[in-house]
């Protein structure tokens, strides 16, 4: 296999992996809720779940090196307006994600454990999960159409 198409797998390949732990993790903190636990990502960070956002971070790691290394093999100039964007929203991505995982964190701790009420700190933490999710999809759309 070539350099190209091995670097084309590995991008495709942590591409799946994070929309699938991104997947892993909604799918688990929506069938808690709809199971009566109303607690905000109340069971997301328990074993093996903590294995998704765990495959999430190594994942948004790989990307920056991979991505680089494919655009330099392919050859575009990294002054591209598309390229740049996609930087950028990846950089805002990646902190919305590490802020995110802070305040997942700081609401598990601070919750006790029969507080079913949502709150304004949980209604932050699914609004920032909301951005992250719309600038992955974003980033993903970007990424597939290459506009010139």
């Amino acid at each position: 296999m070539d350099t190209l198409t091995t670097l084309k797998a590995v991008h495709l390949l942590a591409t799946a992996l994070l929309l699938g732990s991104v997947g892993t993790v909604l799918w688990r903190a929506a069938s808690s809720w709809r199971a009566g636990d109303h607690r905000l990502f109340a069971s997301t960070l328990d074993r093996p779940w903590w294995a998704a956002w765990a495959v999430m971070g190594v994942a948004l790691a790989s990307f920056p090196i991979s991505g680089w290394w494919l655009v330099h093999t392919v050859g575009w100039p990294l002054s591209q307006a598309w390229l740049l964007a996609g930087s950028a929203l990846y950089i805002i991505g990646a902190l919305a994600w590490l802020v995110l995982l802070q305040r997942v964190r700081r609401l598990r701790t601070s919750t006790p454990v029969a507080t079913p009420a949502l709150g304004a700190q949980g209604r932050w933490v699914l609004g920032l999960a909301g951005v992250a999710v719309a600038i992955l999809l974003a980033l993903l759309v970007l990424m597939l159409a290459k506009p010139a």
